[in-house]
């Protein structure tokens, strides 16, 4: 009897395992993420955040918050600002500046653009109410070619990042608006978006008003979906 509970426990694993890999290799093929392959991210995102988050993002939040000076309740831009010089100092490149920053319920988004090229390097996001500054999910680690977590993140590189991509940004434009029709009707893209070093990102607009940000692949057109950000609030340059 305890064998057959054994093999009855190995097969219904079996199976299981089976059947999750079968799950995840589909969404493999939809998004082409390989992360996808154990369900970490998709083209809706949902759950696994903390999986990509570094640097501060990885330490207790309030012993975080103490350190760092952060009072209780949201932060202000002011403090978001210090996070972000802060963990851009930390990364020892003075040719990375922040750009655009936009607040949204659920984080603000940080455009991180070089300097010397003005391409956008490479996206970031902190949370309201900790600081906590960890790369942005998605396209931002599986796409880009420079700084994503496949290439410069992770010490090696896959190809050699390029200025330019056989998809431009007026085609991006079109892809990302064809998605939208099919997708999420009624919403519309900016014409100019953020280049990076593989993809676009672009807004979403619903009623003449920024509603989230999708970004296109510029090597295969593949669309991406950011739907971690939650409601927009506010948009600033954090130059200004």
């Amino acid at each position: 009897m305890k064998w057959v509970l054994i093999w009855a426990t190995i097969i219904v694993a079996a199976i299981l395992f089976g059947l999750t890999l079968a799950w995840g290799w589909n969404q493999f093929q939809i998004t082409g993420s390989p992360f996808n392959m154990f369900g970490l991210c998709s083209s809706g995102w949902t759950d696994g955040n903390d999986f990509f988050r570094m640097g501060p993002g990885m330490m207790n939040f309030d012993d975080y918050r103490r350190r760092n000076g952060f009072e209780e309740g949201r932060l202000s831009s002011e403090e978001i600002n210090a996070a972000v010089e802060q963990y851009l100092t930390a990364l020892g490149n003075p040719d990375l500046k922040p750009g655009e920053m936009m607040e949204f319920t659920e984080n603000f988004y940080i455009a991180v653009v070089e300097d010397s090229s003005g391409i956008h390097a490479f996206e970031i996001l902190v949370d309201p109410q900790t600081g906590a500054v960890y790369p942005e999910p998605g396209p931002n680690m599986m796409w880009n070619l420079k700084y994503g977590h496949m290439n410069g993140m992770m010490g090696f590189r896959i190809t050699q990042p390029q200025s330019e991509m056989p998809i431009d940004m007026s085609e991006a434009v079109n892809l990302a608006q064809t998605w939208l029709n099919e997708n999420m009707p009624g919403m519309a893209i900016e014409e100019e978006g953020d280049q990076f070093y593989g993809y676009y990102t672009l807004h979403v607009i619903q009623n003449d008003r920024i509603y989230g940000m999708l970004s296109v692949n510029g090597y295969n057109g593949r669309v991406w979906y950011h739907n971690w950000h939650g409601n927009f609030i506010s948009m600033k340059e954090m130059e200004e």
